[in-house]
């Protein structure tokens, strides 16, 4: 069964880092990535570039509408993210809760499925 884990960071929080700080925390990172990959979990695992570089797009009756970040009603911000392969969510859940970014962020579980359910 796949589930995404997201890794929800408080907005702001990676410049309140030193570039030291940030580093060792993003080697903890790894080393989880390569670990569930070893234990045959991983699918695939990305950190993202901050919102402030990012654009949300939305088209209403035919129009598009663009807002570059930084985004300034947002508190939190997806930072990356963790698809897996498990049995169950309860082993999903586990796992998240192993998550380096546990200690610093939110992890969110998700399954994968349609969005209509």
């Amino acid at each position: 069964m796949g589930y995404m884990l997201l890794i929800v960071e408080k907005t702001g929080a990676r410049e309140e880092r030193t570039e030291a700080e940030g580093r060792v925390l993003y080697d903890r990172m790894l080393q989880f990535s390569a670990e569930l990959k070893a234990r045959g979990l991983l699918k695939m695992s990305q950190a993202l570039r901050t919102d402030a570089l990012g654009t949300r797009v939305s088209v209403r009756d035919g129009r598009r509408s663009l807002v570059d970040g930084p985004f300034a009603e947002a508190k939190e911000m997806v930072g990356g993210f963790f698809l897996l392969d498990c049995d169950t969510k309860a082993q999903a859940i586990a796992i998240a809760a192993e998550c380096p970014a546990a200690q610093w962020a939110t992890v969110e579980v998700r399954e994968l499925g349609p969005c209509f359910t």
